[in-house]
């Protein structure tokens, strides 16, 4: 049986364009994975093994990939830094146990670091910090760490400091062993020296040392009442401690480096042996029953006791469908069967394989703590739970965003049809974060997504992996309505066929419920005059309506209905009556209510050089944005905005030509908002025009 004490779970994230694949790759060296680096500039990182990526130089899908280092397994996850993408982060953090955030020496805390190191929260992953890229203009260590401190509110602890920046940068000083990391300029990772520190970084190296020891002892009372006596703690008692204090997140030991120049890669490994947890050391993930609740069981990592796994990634490729999934307890075996929670239909383990970015190592078995690929699963997707057929059990499932943006898209063709219906239902099954619906009356299909680039990289996937060929309509904004008004009113469903009929009276009231509480329902009604039995059925019709508004049919949020009182039938009044009466009611008084429509509004990341500044916050505003702040770097000028999703279309083209090329921006969905009335009068008018033309 495989010792889980040398097991690590670990996941690579960051902002786009901080270093996270270039890292990957010089981890996979010094693991003696590969032998030769892959650069992304070059299109050739081992991770990024999609076309699309080694075209645009960025990670669209997470990739998997083990390797050995000091007698420890890591199993490592590289994850795409593009907010377009975060579901990859995500439902990569649900799986892993510890994680390695990376952040630019030069861009710092940007704003997708705050979103994935919100998300590593949640998760409760144990965090390292590696602050990358210190030898490009600009880069400040002790500032990276001090935003570090002030935009995500973390306890970042130094282990290491730099030696020289920018292009004096040559190595790291290790603060627990005094000893300074020097590497030529060869390029070699292996071509370094240890040597004792410059002379006149002593008073830093001893600031910063003594800072580690006294953030250490905190975690153990006894320690800490020897080092008051004046007996300083050995190393290895030291290290024990800051492992205590990751795993149960009271700090992030931070390391710094430039994974592009081969500088300070191996203390950040010998770091995810020595502070990330393996899979025992971790909180065990919480079973739950049918509707979500924690039922107080916990799928303890443990290779004997029942299986429990989860599903959360499927990747279609030329071998056939592959199901990523993370062991948390139990074994699998290769010709076992398991059951699926969520369907309730058992499924045979066929080939399993151990992944190396997209090569694969057969296998014969796995337990838990292991995070492997099962080939050809039928009916398994994101966030199933796979598990002992004799002994079932669900594990809390993964939550994802709704779509922002959506595009209409028409195959060329009439051999496209077929191809592209077979395509979109694998793509469907890789990323439940991109939706498909077909327009039933137009017969068009809908691709929805999280933003311009998803989609784009999604047309580009149909037309080269699966040769569809599509015409694609311009960008749909996804707006919802609600209503600012309370309106009391009353709706009688009745009808006489030959046998019995329909009855049934409702009194209700419709009021704006808070912002994000959704639709909310309740019953007040006493003494019998609506049945309690068919106030469910009042609830689903009125649920139902909720999701066709009445101004653009966009769906409707933030409602709140009170069942108030109503009369009932003996013989005419049925579950089916109520459901009709309120589907009827909601057609009625919504459009009393002052119904109105709301647009999604982005949080907007512009990085821009001080000599652009202008001109960018006055295309902010005259696309109806929201300045929220503006922060000077060392290299250029941050300025956070709010703005309207339908006035970002063709941002990026505009930002490079204000800018000469040289900005770039980000941006990622923050809530809906009232739509001025000039533009909602022009939304609903097309929307009504379209469905004109379909009538």
């Amino acid at each position: 049986m495989t010792d889980l004490s040398v097991y690590r779970n670990i996941g690579i994230f960051a902002h786009v364009d901080a270093g996270k694949t270039t890292t990957t790759e010089r981890i996979l060296k010094l693991t003696g994975k590969i032998h030769q680096i892959g650069e992304v500039h070059d299109g050739a990182a081992t991770t990024d093994f999609m076309e699309q990526e080694q075209e645009r130089g960025i990670t669209i899908q997470s990739a998997a990939t083990s390797c050995m280092w000091n007698k420890h397994r890591l199993n490592i996850i590289d994850t795409p830094g593009h907010v377009d993408f975060t579901i990859e982060v995500y439902r990569s953090l649900k799986v892993l146990d510890g994680g390695v955030g990376v952040f630019c020496g030069s861009g710092g805390v940007e704003p997708q670091s705050e979103t994935n190191w919100r998300y590593a929260n949640e998760s409760e992953v144990a965090r390292i910090i590696f602050v990358n890229k210190l030898d490009r203009v600009g880069a400040d260590f002790y500032r990276v760490v001090k935003q570090i401190e002030d935009v995500l509110g973390a306890n970042p602890l130094m282990m290491t400091l730099p030696i020289g920046i920018e292009d004096q940068f040559s190595g790291i000083v290790d603060l627990l062993t005094r000893k300074a990391w020097v590497w030529d300029d060869s390029g070699d990772p292996m071509n370094y020296n240890v040597i004792d520190p410059p002379a006149d970084m002593a008073d830093r190296i001893e600031q910063y040392r003594e800072k580690i020891i006294e953030t250490a002892i905190e975690q153990d009372d006894d320690i800490m009442e020897a080092y008051l006596d004046g007996h300083e703690p050995d190393i290895d008692t030291v290290r024990k401690l800051i492992r205590k204090g990751t795993i149960a997140l009271d700090f992030f030991p931070t390391y710094c480096g430039s994974a592009f120049k081969n500088k300070g890669v191996q203390p950040v490994l010998d770091a995810v042996v020595d502070y990330l947890p393996a899979p025992t050391e971790v909180k065990p993930q919480p079973e739950v029953d049918p509707e979500g609740n924690e039922t107080g069981d916990l799928a303890v990592v443990d290779p004997d006791r029942p299986l429990r796994a989860l599903a959360f990634k499927i990747m279609d490729d030329r071998f056939g469908t592959l199901t990523f999934i993370r062991i948390y307890s139990g074994k699998i075996c290769k010709g076992d069967t398991v059951l699926n929670a969520f369907t309730g239909k058992t499924e045979r383990i066929g080939r399993m394989v151990e992944m190396h970015a997209d090569s694969r190592e057969e296998l014969e078995s796995a337990q838990a703590g292991d995070i492997i690929a099962v080939v050809g699963m039928k009916n398994v997707q994101t966030g199933h739970t796979l598990c002992d057929p004799n002994n079932p059990a669900t594990l809390e499932p993964m939550v994802f965003p709704d779509p922002v943006i959506s595009i209409a898209v028409t195959p060329k063709d009439k051999a496209s049809v077929e191809k592209m219906g077979i395509a979109i239902n694998k793509m469907i099954k890789e990323d439940p974060s991109f939706y498909v619906e077909t327009d039933e009356e137009s017969g068009e299909t809908i691709l929805k997504g999280m933003g311009e680039l998803h989609l784009d990289v999604k047309v580009d996937i149909l037309r080269r992996t699966y040769g569809v060929e599509v015409a694609v309509g311009k960008p749909q904004v996804a707006y919802r309505e609600t209503i600012t008004q309370r309106i009391e009113d009353s709706y009688t469903q009745k009808k006489q066929t030959g046998g019995s009929g329909q009855f049934g009276r409702i009194d209700y009231v419709v009021e704006p419920g808070e912002p994000n509480s959704g639709f909310q329902f309740e019953s007040t009604v006493t003494g019998g005059n609506v049945p309690r039995e068919f106030w469910p059925a009042v609830e689903k019709g009125f649920r139902l309506s909720m999701e066709k508004g009445t101004l653009a049919s966009y769906p409707l949020l933030d409602v709140k209905i009170t069942l108030s009182d109503g009369a009932y039938h003996p013989v005419d009044s049925s579950a089916v009556a109520f459901e009709i009466a309120a589907k009827s009611a909601y057609r009625q008084t919504i459009p009393k209510a002052s119904p109105q429509l709301m647009e999604p509004v982005m949080k907007v990341d512009v990085f821009v050089h001080e000599d652009y500044v202008g001109d960018v916050i006055g295309d902010l505003n005259r696309r109806r944005g929201i300045i929220r702040s503006q922060e000077s770097g060392a290299t250029s000028v941050r300025v956070q905005a709010d703005v309207p999703l339908s006035e970002m279309f063709g941002y990026i083209g505009d930002l490079r030509t204000m800018t000469s090329g040289r900005g770039q921006f980000s941006m990622e969905f923050s809530h809906y908002t009232a739509c001025p009335k000039n533009i909602a009068d022009e939304v609903i008018k097309e929307v009504r025009e379209r469905e004109t033309k379909k009538a």
